[in-house]
């Protein structure tokens, strides 16, 4: 009777404690699919570097689910031309991803659906933005993108 008593108790206590573990608190911490995405140009990071005092940056975001990278570009002290987000490791030129639309004003905004591996490069670290001009026609100011 001793026996049958202490397992209907541990039945009991199992019971009431199963619903303190749920598994959607688990799921709500990696839930977090959207990413904050950053840079500072400079003339310092352009590949080669560019004596240019103009400086900029770039916010927005990155949703790994959809792709979806969204952005605020911002510059002052310089004129561009053109401007995008390349594909490259730091102090490495690459190949462009991006393109801006409209850089005749700050800010740019701008949004775009990444491929699987160019969103992989955004989070690995492996991504700029740069702003061209006449006088640097390959880039005047550069900033590497991180991702948080």
């Amino acid at each position: 009777m001793k026996t049958s008593l202490y397992g209907f108790g541990l039945l009991l206590a199992l019971a009431a404690t199963t619903p303190a573990c749920d598994d959607d608190e688990d799921t709500k911490l990696n839930n977090n699919t959207t990413v904050q995405v950053q840079a500072t140009l400079t003339g310092a990071q352009e590949v080669p570097a560019t004596p240019s005092a103009a400086t900029g940056s770039l916010t927005g975001t990155y949703d790994k689910n959809t792709r979806l990278l969204t952005y605020t570009v911002t510059y002052q002290g310089i004129t561009p031309t053109a401007g995008h987000i390349h594909q490259a490791a730091p102090g490495a030129s690459g190949p462009i991803m991006v393109p801006f639309d409209d850089v005749s004003a700050s800010p740019i905004t701008g949004s775009a659906t990444l491929s699987a591996e160019n969103g992989a490069k955004l989070l690995a670290g492996e991504t700029y933005a740069n702003l061209h001009t006449p006088a640097y026609p390959s880039g005047e100011i550069r900033g590497n993108i991180t991702a948080e």
